[in-house]
């Protein structure tokens, strides 16, 4: 017997996302699957399109965050694994199917990290695509497809952080037991497939059948500065996921430390380092984009004291 998997979807003003990553759920050659969407309080029509794939829609009585927003839909849950996506987010056909086997055959395994490749053709875009796959498995990525029974002891998400949540969640989830990366990508041809996608037509069919276990993340419409901002919105959080397990925590070293964040993550084993050489422009581009982030975190973290010490009396986010 297939065991029931309840993908949850959070989303808040995602009318031109969230209809796709439905669709993909739809779409999925694994069937026995319940879709539960939360809503963190959409303005838009993002609800009304929700209601065309599942009944089974939460919607938040006040703005509570990512962090909020996942365990409202991870408690509702009954299925035997949990799997988080944003709004954003298509899978490709076999992705449920190939985690719930994954998972089936070790009983020891807690949750899987599954690749997401970045859409989308701009030269900001091409970077993060190439950026990301540096991630997989890594403890710059997240677990995204979970045991229930984890979840719960665990106790769902920390509510107390917006940013680094995912990377709380998941060092929490590995103190339970083993994770694992599912599956591989060549990243090599998907690269030349999506830089040739028109993403002005509707393109989603074409990624909705694709064979390979991967999420695609809709970044199309995000550029530099969108990107940029994001990381600043969050960047406020990461002293408390710090002082949380501490700055000497080897996984916090590793998140937040020039040596493995700028230099050994890109070239950790011989597939990376030869896809970091292949690029050479690409990476500078990444590098650019993590100098900047950079300095973002910095502004915040010297912000953050100075509003502590007294001598700073706003901090405008």
């Amino acid at each position: 017997m297939n065991p029931l998997v309840s993908v949850i979807v959070t989303c808040r003003n995602e009318e031109k996302n969230v209809e796709n990553c439905l669709l993909s759920i739809r779409n999925q050659n694994y069937k026995n699957i319940e879709i539960i969407v939360v809503d963190d309080k959409s303005s838009d029509d993002t609800v009304e399109i929700c209601r065309k794939y599942t009944k089974k829609i939460i919607i938040s009585k006040k703005h509570l965050e990512r962090s909020g927003v996942r365990n409202l839909g991870g408690y509702k849950a009954v299925g035997r694994y949990l799997f988080f996506l944003d709004a954003d987010m298509i899978l490709g056909k076999n992705v449920v199917f190939g985690a719930v086997k994954t998972m089936e055959k070790d009983s020891k395994l807690m949750g899987l990290y599954i690749s997401e490749v970045i859409l989308g053709n701009s030269f900001w875009q091409k970077c993060r695509r190439l950026e990301r796959s540096f991630y997989d498995g890594t403890v710059i990525d997240g677990v995204r497809f979970i045991r229930k029974e984890a979840f719960n002891r665990i106790g769902g998400f920390d509510e107390k952080l917006i940013g680094p949540e995912d990377w709380d969640f998941d060092k929490r989830i590995r103190l339970e037991g083993k994770v694992n990366l599912l599956g591989n990508y060549d990243f090599g041809r998907l690269d030349r497939f999506l830089g040739h996608i028109d993403y002005e037509k509707y393109f989603v069919d074409k990624l909705i059948f694709a064979d390979d276990l991967i999420i695609f993340h809709n970044e199309y419409n995000v550029n530099l500065a969108k990107y940029l901002a994001k990381k600043q919105y969050y960047a406020y959080n990461f002293s408390k996921y710090i002082g949380k397990w501490g700055a000497s925590d080897i996984d916090v070293r590793r998140q937040f430390g020039l040596w493995y964040r700028y230099m050994m993550v890109f070239g950790e084993n011989r597939v990376k380092l030869y896809r970091m050489l292949k690029h050479p422009i690409l990476m500078l581009g990444i590098f650019i984009m993590r100098f900047l982030v950079g300095v973002i975190y910095l502004r915040s973290k010297i912000l953050c004291n100075l509003y502590k010490q007294g001598i700073s009396v706003k901090i405008r986010l």
